[in-house]
């Protein structure tokens, strides 16, 4: 059960769900990835909550663990159409060796796509535009129903996720965050502990991966997410910039 049906909270929902995250920030501080998930999937959001998962450059870490949890949890994949195909492959990979059952794959919406970029070119005059309806869109219909998902970001990625949280609030649910403390090292020594393959682009220079037009390599020193929209004022597609996203604008889950 929720947290914030346990204790009293304000009447609002929004403060409701913040007090929540607020309480389970206290509460998991401490705790390793595999505890606050156990917690988030069996104890807080039962039947509720959704692994949001891009299969990309250290995908299998997460993946892995929540399998080891419970190998039913949903697992939101959006598929863009644009994705490398070393991607779909590796993703139809961790599926099989982790023994995952409920991968759903969520593609644009035909009539989107037909209304805004009929071409499919539309990454070339308008990234943004691009990202919304090839990622944010899609992930908004996957995620109906669910209280709660689960993200894969780290503090270490990029700037912008500096100061990220364990727990946080977004359109109406609650965004759990487990790897947000790990380092780069960490999440390299549980994919060796675990034999987890890497995804195949990692090892060409691409330690984060999005979709083929707006991916490149990334050179030594370089910040991991530089590769992203290179040349563009932009490092996130929209999944997780929260209310402001779902407008226009633009980062890999």
């Amino acid at each position: 059960m929720a947290l914030h049906r346990q204790i009293a909270v304000p009447d609002d929902p929004e403060l409701a769900l913040q007090s929540e995250a607020d309480a389970l920030n206290l509460l998991f501080e401490e705790a390793e990835p595999q505890e606050v998930l156990k917690a988030a999937i069996r104890d807080h959001f039962p039947g509720g909550i959704g692994l949001v998962s891009s299969f990309g450059a250290d995908s299998a870490v997460l993946l892995h663990m929540v399998a080891q949890i419970d190998p039913s949890t949903p697992v939101v994949f959006v598929d863009t159409s644009k994705l490398f195909p070393a991607t779909i492959q590796y993703r139809d990979d961790l599926v099989e060796l982790l023994g995952l059952t409920d991968v759903r794959s969520q593609k644009p919406a035909r009539e989107d796509l037909d209304a805004q970029d009929p071409a499919g070119m539309l990454w070339m005059s308008d990234t943004d535009a691009c990202c919304h309806i090839r990622k944010v869109l899609p992930l908004e219909r996957a995620l109906t129903g669910f209280e709660a998902w689960i993200s894969g970001r780290k503090r270490f990625q990029s700037a912008s996720r500096a100061s990220l949280e364990l727990f946080e609030v977004e359109d109406g649910r609650i965004k759990v965050n487990p790897l947000a403390h790990w380092s780069a090292e960490q999440i390299l020594d549980y994919a060796r502990k675990h034999k987890l393959p890497p995804h195949p682009l990692v090892a060409q220079g691409y330690p984060s991966i999005g979709c083929l037009p707006c991916t490149s390599k990334v050179a030594a020193g370089e910040d991991p997410r530089a590769g992203r929209w290179r040349g563009q004022d932009k490092t996130e597609c929209g999944i997780h910039l929260a209310t402001h996203g779902r407008e226009i604008d633009g980062s890999g889950i």
